[in-house]
C-alpha cells in the first residue's frame, strides 16, 4: 500500500546548518498494517510524515501509494490518498464552521470541488451515524461551531474526518501528545477502533513508548534520519519499554564504534 524507496532529504545543504533529515529510507507498509514510529527529537519522524504527505519533497527517492507513484504530486493532489491528524487539536478543522460543514468538507476531499458544501438530509444522517461511533454526543451537535469543542472532542472529530472516506494511508503525527491523560487515552482507544474497523494502513508517530508498544502490529525506531530498528508480530508484543531503551543504546553504541573505526 505504501512503498518508500531510497528516500533522502537534506536541509540547508552546503551551509554550516546542513542537516541530513532522512538518509536512504526504504519502507514498505502492506494493506491494513498499523505501524508505530518512535525516536528522539530530530530523529526524522515528522520529516518522514511530511515527505509522505507531500508537504516536503525528497531530494532523492520514489514514493508509491496503492502502486501509484505520487512523489511528483503536490500535497493537495496527494490528499485524495491520505488522511492525516496532527498533534495540535486546532489543526485540520475549520473552527468557524459547524461540525457538519467540516465533515462535508472532509467528505468531498477526494471528489470534485463544488461551491457548496452539500450538507443535505442524506449526508446529515450519514454524518450522525459516523459521529455516533465516537460516543461523545457529537451526533446531536451537528450545527455547533467546531471552535467551541474541547481539545479531545476536536481531535476525535479530526480523526473521524481523516478516516471516514477510508484513505489509502492514515498518518497520525503525535495526535494525542497535546491532550490531557484522560483525553489522550480516549483518542487512543478511538484510534485503535477506527483503524481496525476500516482496516486502514496506518503510520503513527508517538513519543510515548508504551503507546507505541500497545498499538499496532509493527514498530519502527528512527535515529538521525534512519530506520534503525523494525519489529512486528509476536516479537513486538513481547517487547517492553526497557527492551526498546536497551536496543536503542545497543544500536547507537554500534554506530559510534563504526564511526570511530572509519575515522581511525
Amino acid at each position: 500500500m505504501l512503498n518508500l524507496r531510497n528516500i533522502s532529504i537534506t536541509f540547508n545543504e552546503g551551509t554550516p546548518d546542513e542537516k541530513k533529515a532522512l538518509r536512504t529510507i526504504n519502507l514498505e507498509l502492506k494493506k491494513g498494517e498499523f505501524v508505530t514510529v518512535i525516536g528522539g527529537n530530530g530523529a526524522g519522524k515528522s520529516t518522514l510524515m511530511n515527505v509522505i504527505s507531500g508537504y516536503l519533497s525528497p531530494d532523492v527517492g520514489d514514493i508509491f501509494i496503492a502502486n501509484e507513484r505520487v512523489d511528483h504530486l503536490p500535497e493537495y493532489k496527494r490528499s485524495s490518498y491520505i488522511g492525516r491528524v496532527f498533534q495540535d487539536p486546532m489543526a485540520g478543522t475549520a473552527p468557524t464552521m459547524t461540525i457538519e460543514e467540516n465533515l462535508a468538507m472532509a467528505y468531498s476531499r477526494d471528489k470534485k470541488r463544488k461551491l457548496q458544501l452539500g450538507v443535505n438530509k442524506k449526508r446529515r444522517e450519514m454524518f450522525q451515524e459516523y459521529l455516533r461511533t465516537l460516543n461523545l454526543g457529537l451526533d446531536q451537535r451537528l450545527t455547533a461551531k467546531v471552535g467551541l469543542l474541547s481539545g479531545g472532542e476536536r481531535q476525535a472529530l479530526s480523526l473521524l474526518m481523516a478516516t471516514f472516506t477510508e484513505p489509502n494511508i492514515l498518518l497520525l503525527d503525535e495526535h494525542t501528545a497535546a491532550l490531557d491523560p484522560a483525553r489522550a487515552e480516549l483518542i487512543t482507544t478511538i484510534t485503535a477502533d477506527v483503524v481496525k474497523k476500516y482496516e486502514l494502513t496506518t503510520l503513527m508517530v508517538t513519543h510515548n513508548m508504551q503507546q507505541a508498544l500497545d498499538l499496532g502490529d509493527r514498530l519502527i525506531m528512527m535515529d538521525a534520519g534512519q530506520i534503525i530498528f523494525d519489529v512486528r508480530g509476536e516479537e513486538k508484543k513481547a517487547l517492553t519499554i526497557e527492551d526498546l531503551l536497551h536496543e536503542f543504546q545497543r544500536i547507537r553504541g554500534t554506530q559510534l564504534d563504526n564511526d570511530r573505526a572509519v575515522l581511525g
